[in-house]
């Protein structure tokens, strides 16, 4: 008789990944996640004592493809900050269960905006966007902070059910909050 295949941590986290992307991070738990990987729960409290460990892992995975999906901007893309923006919104649209995990759960480790701003999990974003307007770091991360709040407050609405998604419409204020952000920055300078 062959050995049953083993599950590992890996599988049990992408697992429970899955489970939230489809059904949300509330239903992140030991049958959730055994009926994904088709197994027992025994693998899945093998390598997680607790469901709490299991959900932070879970959205360690999904901060990290939001990342990953935040910097894939299109050539087209005239700034790199509004390609980042639109794909915040559009990720909210995209993965509402994914999105309310990572930014309504309860679960993100940093409890204000600022703190937000200096994670390591943002040093590409705003590195990118220091890049593309030849600021200095903390004009960068100010610049950032405006546009969040913004996009922020539309994903949210729109993750939601409460907001139709119209990219165009969403760019042209972008474009508006982001050029207004730069020019107040420059202004101070």
């Amino acid at each position: 008789m062959p050995p049953k295949p083993k599950i590992t941590r890996e599988m049990v986290v992408d697992a429970a990944f899955e489970v939230a992307r489809q059904t949300g991070s509330e239903n992140i738990n030991a049958r959730t996640v055994s009926k994904q990987l088709n197994c027992s729960t025994q693998p899945v409290m093998y390598h997680f004592a607790t469901i709490e460990a299991l959900k932070k892992a879970a959205y360690e995975k999904a901060d990290n493809y939001h990342t990953q999906y935040l910097m894939h901007i299109p050539k087209t893309q005239k700034d790199v900050l509004s390609g980042i923006g639109l794909n915040y919104i559009r990720f909210a649209v995209e993965e509402p269960n994914l999105f309310r995990f990572l930014f309504q759960s309860g679960f993100i480790a940093e409890n204000t905006i600022l703190a937000m701003i200096g994670s390591p999990e943002l040093v590409p974003v705003i590195s990118a966007v220091q890049e593309e307007t030849k600021l200095n770091i903390s004009q960068t991360k100010e610049i950032f902070m405006i546009l969040a709040m913004f996009v922020h407050g539309y994903a949210s609405i729109t993750a939601n059910n409460a907001l139709t998604y119209d990219e165009k419409l969403i760019s042209t204020y972008l474009k508006r909050v982001y050029t207004g952000a730069v020019l107040a920055i420059q202004e101070v300078r």
